[in-house]
């Protein structure tokens, strides 16, 4: 498969792009795809020369993509071995999300205090290529775009030192869901979860943006009722 043929990537997210080559980002967002889809399973072992003969590209241009998912906790470089597809369990998901819960809802009361009303036009993009990709069946841009909304609610926080701690979280999050949830989902309906999250926002409620928000982290892998045994900060019990 040449790099040229590659279809167009969803938005880059988690902060800027490392001083990569545009081939490089290309089989970046390519193995992305394969790995959070499982068409590379967990703990598989891939190859840089196999990888450049497949995307016809040099293993300078392997390796760069392979760094930066190794810097996303996607695969682990093995010396001498080759790389191995990272592997996907509960005990990790479990620990990310209760990481992601408490930034999100801590940073959300952050940006209702700010100026809440200015991010809704980008939520408002995000929900719609949302929909879009769950429409045309493509859970990878579906999970970018979702994670985009995510990071853009919580940048309004201005706490840039935390956000790529949010960035890798939601990243492993969606990867756990969509490992482990039954084919034929209903994509539209993860898109439309997001409605309550901007409705609130437009409403000027920050307990219950804060209450929606910790519900909707709370629900995104079904851990059982007591994944996060708590109330967002702000919110009522």
């Amino acid at each position: 498969m040449a790099i040229e043929s590659f279809q167009s990537a969803p938005p880059a997210i988690g902060g800027a792009i490392r001083s990569a080559s545009r081939r490089s980002h290309a089989v970046y967002i390519a193995l992305q795809r394969e790995i959070m889809l499982g068409e590379l399973s967990p703990k598989q072992v891939v190859l840089e020369l196999d990888l450049a003969s497949r995307f016809a590209c040099s293993q300078g241009t392997v390796r760069e993509a392979l760094l930066q998912l190794q810097e996303e906790g996607l695969v682990n470089r093995i010396p001498h071995r080759g790389t191995a597809v990272a592997d996907c369990n509960a005990d990790d998901a479990r620990e990310l999300l209760h990481i992601r819960h408490d930034i999100e809802t801590r940073g959300v009361l952050r940006t209702m205090a700010r100026d809440p009303q200015a991010v809704v036009p980008a939520l408002q993009v995000e929900l719609e290529a949302m929909r879009k990709a769950a429409d045309a069946g493509d859970e990878f841009a579906l999970s970018a775009h979702d994670r985009l909304f995510h990071l853009i609610l919580f940048a309004a926080a201005d706490l840039p030192a935390v956000q790529p701690i949010l960035s890798r979280c939601l990243l492993h999050n969606h990867r756990f869901k969509i490992l482990n949830s039954a084919p034929n989902r209903a994509l539209r309906e993860t898109a439309d979860r997001h409605v309550a999250i901007i409705d609130a926002i437009v409403a000027g409620d920050a307990k219950a943006v804060g209450k929606t928000l910790s519900h909707h982290i709370a629900t995104i892998v079904d851990f059982g009722p007591s994944i996060i045994g708590g109330t967002a900060p702000g919110a009522d019990a």
